[in-house]
C-alpha cells in the first residue's frame, strides 16, 4: 500500500496510519477496550494485527484478578458495545472456565484473560511487532 506518489510505503508507527481498518471497526473495539477498562479490566489494549493474521483485523486484550471479574467485563463489553455499535459477538468461546474468553466480532477480537492464564499466553509478547491503538485518549 504506497502513500504518495513515490510508492513508497508509509510508516506503521504513524497514528494516522490505519490499514486495512474502517473507522467503524476501531471505533468499537475502542468501546470495547474502555468498556473493559471502567469494569475493571487490566492493561487494556488494542492490537493492530490485521496486516500479519489476516483473519482479523484489531484484538482487544485485557486482564482480569478473578473469574468473577472475568465474567462481569466479558458482560459490559458485549452490553457497550451492543448499545453503541448493534452489534453482538458471531461467537464466544471460554465461558465455561472463563480463564480465558474470546469474544469474536469478525473485524475484531476482544480477550478476556485471568491474570494468570493472560501472563502464560502473552499475546502481547507474541504480537509485540504490530502496531497499538492509542484508544485512552479523547
Amino acid at each position: 500500500m504506497a502513500d504518495d506518489a513515490t510508492g513508497a510505503a508509509p510508516d506503521v508507527e504513524d497514528a494516522a496510519y490505519t490499514p486495512f481498518v474502517d473507522p467503524e471497526t476501531d471505533a468499537a473495539a475502542v468501546i470495547a477496550a474502555r468498556a473493559a477498562d471502567g469494569k475493571g479490566g487490566t492493561d487494556t489494549v488494542i492490537l493492530r494485527v490485521g496486516e500479519v493474521l489476516g483473519i482479523t483485523e484489531l484484538f482487544v486484550v485485557t486482564g482480569c484478578r478473578n473469574v468473577r471479574l472475568v465474567r462481569a467485563v466479558v458482560d459490559e463489553v458485549e452490553a457497550h458495545v451492543r448499545a453503541d455499535t448493534g452489534r453482538s459477538p458471531k461467537r464466544i468461546e471460554g465461558l465455561d472456565d472463563l480463564h480465558w474468553v474470546l469474544m469474536d466480532y469478525g473485524d475484531w477480537v476482544v480477550h478476556v484473560f485471568l491474570d494468570e492464564t493472560r501472563g502464560f499466553y502473552d499475546l502481547e509478547r507474541l504480537w509485540a511487532d504490530v502496531p497499538r491503538v492509542d484508544w485512552a485518549a479523547g
